[in-house]
């Protein structure tokens, strides 16, 4: 017998599954929503789905009223949506009950409608409708038209309140003072927050609309049902009008009374805006706790008791209650405030001395003048560049730089600033906020209209021009670079000079506890019964001094484990480390053309270099001549001056031994430019000469 491919069908808990999930629940609902608009309903169940109307409505209200924020809410947009889409439902089903059964009795459409009409209507369908109509007015030209209206200014001042918001949240991540997930979770709650605020304005739209269909539904009710009854069913005129007009009125209230209710509930959900509390304890720190008030209501319902005619008892109560509540807080108000529990003795709280010193590792100080660079939102903003240029030395050097503070400074110079480091002046500068800098590539002076100065983070000739100058600027092929990415290349070429110093022993504890977890055991075997994690700071440092990239920590501190059981200088680990290093280094200081652009040592001053050196074991120092010294000074710059001529910019190539000593002449005049021994370079390597000192 062949087995059948057909899938089983669902069991009655699979289907009840179905049936409970939230999507699924609410699909049913929005389908039996449109089939009431379009099939007919018997009456009892019309009482059933009035009752859950008006219940919903008040479960609505409830929750408006005691949430503490309106976005514990956000859902109510939609929800307003549904409960009218809903209650227009019920209107044309209770429409097409009434005008079919409406002959029969005043119950033709359901007890709940008969018994709204009968009570508010007292005997006398006039009085209902004047009734029903100040309900209607009451929602549509005060309730509802004052909610639209709050809801429209809310949108309007939170879409305009939101660049200033995320400008804040921006400035206190640049600044450390939150992560990155705090700032992920408030720019989210400021989104929801503009995104519920504009709903909100189109969704008091429905709330106005309802109450026009409302009253059409009741004068098409009124006048369709005493024509059909009249001319249909041979009714009377008086007692058509009477049956039809108890069910119209019974039947508008039924559905006016729960539109009346949401939008109350949508006034308090706009109004509450900036309030913090659910609505009774807010009213009541707003309301009952001024003695002065209080007092002048007690005074103002006491003098009304004692005028003729005027009912002495309501206001004598609401007198004599105000005034106990306005005495009551006035005494309180007098009382003296309970002491701190700390302030035990007569000494005022200050502040810990240790307070005091903690610095800023990284400060910016603007002039009052550069603060829009902060705001900035028609480029990109400053706190935008740092914490770009922050990942971006993190990506190269391989670790993160501390946060940069920014802040403003009153003895600046409008539009001046300044960089510090560890709280010392590490640079400063000037910065034009509406012009754009242009400088030439070549080194010379710009020949457009402008204000000539020296561009701060390298010196070279530059000329702020205004902005209407950009294409003339870029058609003579200068390079044009805005305010902002001024003060950014500064704090970039500040931030390398510095990276030794900010590498401190905690950021080298940070680095090797983030190794991954196979790296580990490295770092055990290593720390601290070969060396000890100073150690290891000095030679990082050493090597961020020259700009070398730590990224490779495993090969670092592998080079660190080969060297240390042979040597205890820092100078010898930093050059075995080195050694280590070379596919990174000649990857490193490659030219356009891949190849590694060198300038070698003559073996005279190879020579000279090593008999210079004096000192025993590892503990040697360079002692050379003045004259000579000026002589080798002399000799680069003329060989790296016409290399930087043909366009390169070459390392200086020199033998493992002496190179440390060369390169600290070569940092005090051409600090920028790399030393390299013959140990560092990747046997892959390809070399090009470009001379010999």
């Amino acid at each position: 017998m062949a087995e059948s491919n057909a899938a089983p069908a669902p069991t009655a808990r699979e289907m009840l599954g179905w049936l409970t999930r939230g999507e699924v629940a609410l699909a049913i609902g929005a389908v039996s929503i449109i089939v009431l608009l379009i099939l007919p309903i018997p009456a009892f169940l019309l009482d059933a789905l009035l009752v859950l109307s008006i219940t919903s409505a008040v479960l609505i209200l409830m929750t408006s009223l005691l949430i503490k924020k309106p976005l514990e809410f956000s859902a109510f947009p939609t929800v307003l949506l549904v409960t009218t889409l809903y209650r227009l439902g019920l209107n044309i089903g209770s429409t097409r009950l009434i005008l079919t059964h409406g002959h029969e009795g005043t119950d033709g459409a359901g007890k709940i409608i008969e018994g709204f009409g009968a009570l508010m209507m007292g005997g006398n369908f006039v009085i209902g409708v004047i009734v029903f109509a100040i309900l209607v007015i009451v929602n549509f030209v005060v309730i509802s038209k004052g909610s639209g209206r709050i809801a429209e200014v809310a949108a309007r001042f939170t879409l305009d309140a939101m660049p200033g918001k995320q400008m804040a949240i921006d400035a206190d991540l640049s600044a450390g003072l939150i992560d990155d997930d705090e700032a992920k979770r408030r720019r989210k709650e400021l989104e929801q927050e503009s995104t519920f605020f504009g709903a909100m304005d189109g969704a008091s739209k429905f709330v106005r609309g309802d109450a026009i269909a409302g009253l059409i539904i009741v004068a098409i009710n009124i006048l369709g049902g005493i024509l059909i009854g009249v001319m249909q069913h041979g009714m009377p005129v008086g007692a058509a009008a009477a049956s039809y007009t108890i069910m119209t009125i019974g039947d508008g209230l039924v559905s006016q009374i729960p539109a009346l209710i949401i939008s109350i509930a949508a006034g308090f959900l706009v109004s509450k805006a900036g309030v913090e509390g659910s609505a009774d304890k807010a009213l009541v720190a707003q309301l009952a706790m001024n003695p002065v008030g209080l007092g002048m209501v007690a005074a103002s319902s006491g003098v009304l008791a004692l005028v003729p005619g005027m009912p002495v008892m309501p206001f004598a109560i609401v007198s004599i209650a105000a005034g106990a509540l306005a005495y009551y807080r006035g005494r309180k108000s007098l009382e003296p405030e309970p002491p701190p529990v700390m302030e035990q003795t007569a000494e005022p709280q200050e502040e810990p001395i240790s307070d005091t010193l903690a610095i800023d590792e990284i400060k910016i100080e603007l002039g009052y003048g550069l603060l829009p660079l902060i705001n900035d939102l028609e480029g990109r903003r400053l706190t935008d560049q740092i914490r770009a240029l922050r990942r971006t030395l993190a990506a190269e050097y391989g670790f993160v730089m501390p946060s940069v503070r920014i802040l403003d400074n009153m003895r600046l110079p409008s539009q001046g600033y300044c960089i510090r480091i560890k709280e010392l002046e590490a640079g400063e500068g000037e910065v034009r906020l509406g012009a754009l800098m242009a400088m030439d590539p070549r080194g010379g002076q710009v020949e457009i209209a402008g204000e000539h100065m020296r561009e701060p983070a390298f010196g070279l000739p530059a000329t702020w021009i205004d902005e209407a100058l950009r294409e003339e600027a870029t058609f003579r092929g200068y390079t044009i670079v805005d305010p902002a990415t001024v003060l950014t290349t500064h704090l970039t070429e500040i931030l390398k000079d510095n990276m030794a110093e900010l590498l401190s022993y905690a950021e080298v504890q940070k680095l090797l506890k983030d190794l991954p977890a196979e790296q580990k055991k490295l770092v055990d075997d290593l720390i601290p019964s070969i060396v000890t994690a100073t150690t290891v700071q000095r030679v990082l440092q050493a090597l961020l001094r020259e700009r070398v990239s730590i990224r490779d920590l495993p090969a670092i501190l592998e080079g660190i484990g080969e060297a240390a059981p042979h040597t205890s200088s820092v100078a010898m680990l930093v050059e075995q480390v080195r050694g280590r290093l070379a596919r990174q280094l000649s990857y490193a200081y490659r030219g356009d053309d891949g190849a590694l652009p060198i300038v070698t040592l003559s073996a005279e001053w190879e020579n000279a270099f090593s008999e210079a050196l004096i000192g025993p074991g590892e503990e040697k120092q360079l002692a050379l001549a003045p004259s000579r010294l000026q002589d080798f000074i002399r000799g680069v710059r003329e060989v790296f001056e016409r290399a930087a001529l043909s366009g390169e910019t070459p390392v200086l190539l020199t033998s493992p031994a002496i190179r440390p000593y060369v390169r600290s002449i070569m940092e005090r005049f051409r600090g920028q430019t790399p030393v390299m021994s013959q140990n560092e370079v990747h046997p892959r390597a390809r070399l090009k000469t470009l001379g010999t000192i």
